[in-house]
């Protein structure tokens, strides 16, 4: 008997999910989740589960996250998106937070019965679709996240920064923002303890890496 939880928030979903798979005599659904958070909870009282089928988009904490858990915790669990995204940022976060396979929600029970047992034997079970996408990430590289980081900054700090990025010194600094020498200097301290680094190099470089210059 092959034991299956589910995460999905939506419930009509789930429960039609769930008769697809029971449509297999060896399945077992053993749990639904409505989020991420929940089917952590659960697993963390009972991991004899074999297969996690996890939609994507779910409150609390959303199937990514919990894909990635999973992955750290109980490695030996399989996980299969469900899900209606079939974007190239949900493919590759998917297959990134340690997914087995990636199926959309539409597909009958045979393909749904026939993922399973992929997944089971190794595999990685997708949708033609989501193959398809799969393979241009593959010949077109995979799609560039921003990083976006503040550093804690002030509006006052920031300010300080893209002087400094200018290449500008403390003199001309505490000119253009009406500051005496020693706050503009003593703000350039700040900004690298807070940055930690070392000098306006650095400060710029990751700056510039955070996505605030």
């Amino acid at each position: 008997m092959i034991k299956i939880a589910i995460a999905e928030d939506i419930s009509k979903l789930a429960e039609a999910l769930k008769e697809k798979i029971e449509f297999g005599v060896e399945f077992k659904i053993s749990s639904i989740s409505s989020n991420g958070q929940e089917l952590i909870e659960r697993l963390e009282n009972n991991h004899a589960i074999d297969i996690v089928f996890m939609d994507i988009n779910m409150p609390v904490m959303n199937g990514i996250e919990a894909t990635e858990i999973i992955a750290n915790r109980w490695p030996n669990i399989k996980v299969v998106m469900c899900t209606v995204f079939n974007d190239d940022q949900n493919i590759f976060d998917a297959i990134m937070a340690g997914a087995s396979g990636y199926i959309l929600k539409d597909e009958p029970p045979a393909k749904v019965h026939r993922a399973i047992y992929e997944a089971i034997e190794g595999g990685a079970p997708m949708s033609q679709m989501i193959a398809k996408k799969a393979l241009t990430l593959l010949r077109n590289g995979m799609p560039r996240q921003e990083v976006s980081e503040d550093f804690e900054l002030t509006k006052r700090e920031l300010e300080v920064l893209e002087q400094i990025a200018k290449g500008l010194s403390y003199d001309q600094i505490s000119s253009n923002l009406f500051i005496s020498y020693g706050t503009a200097r003593k703000h350039v301290e700040n900004i690298y303890k807070k940055m930690k680094v070392h000098n306006k190099i650095e400060a710029i470089e990751k700056a510039k890496k955070g996505g605030i210059l």
